[in-house]
């Protein structure tokens, strides 16, 4: 069937409308500019992204760093003067999608872990830190090594400065952990 004014087929019509609606359809489904279009908001999102880098924020992540190489070399001392005795961890991501955690821990099993030395190897990076006065909120990756098996895992922790100190109050693991039987194979998981 041919429309009468144009001649063009019925086909040839919806290809042709189908072709120049193409651009409008696609800008619909491309994604919203980070903050939706709002500039306040893309900077509020950028900042975030980028973590703080104030001192207050690079204090905790030194102490971070410390206290992952006290684990390691299981100095349970100093990890004891670290954690309060409501600490929480939570190991493992099923927790995020509705599940139950595979392992918690409270402060006198993490301080027996610690003891344990389970760990040889645990580096953070891609570290961030969000302060909030005298609360600090760091999330990161984790790659480590516990005996001959390799992991890595996403994380969020959260201190808070106590008597001018600052505590590890409670970490979850977001993502993982993925396990491997070496560094490489782990390292960007």
């Amino acid at each position: 069937m041919r429309h009468t004014q144009t001649g063009l087929s019925a086909g040839a019509l919806l290809s042709l409308a189908m072709l120049l609606m193409t651009p409008a359809i696609a800008q619909q489904a491309a994604p919203p500019p980070a903050g939706g279009g709002d500039p306040a908001a893309a900077a509020r999102s950028a900042a975030i992204t980028a973590g703080d880098t104030s001192p207050a924020a690079m204090e905790v992540m030194e102490f971070e760093k410390k206290l992952e190489a006290a684990v390691v070399t299981g100095d349970v001392a100093y990890v004891s003067g670290c954690i309060p005795d409501d600490f929480v961890m939570v190991h493992s991501d099923e927790w995020t999608h509705g599940g139950n955690p595979r392992v918690s821990d409270n402060k006198e099993s993490y301080l027996a872990n610690v003891a344990k030395k389970h760990f040889q190897v645990r580096d953070l990076d891609s570290v961030k830190v969000e302060m909030h006065g005298d609360i600090a909120i760091t999330h990161g990756h984790v790659v480590g090594q516990e005996g001959r098996n390799w992991f890595a895992l996403w994380y969020e922790r959260v201190y808070a400065k106590r008597s001018g100190k600052w505590m590890y109050i409670s970490g979850r693991t977001v993502r993982g952990p993925v396990d491997g039987p070496d560094r490489a194979s782990v390292q960007d998981k």
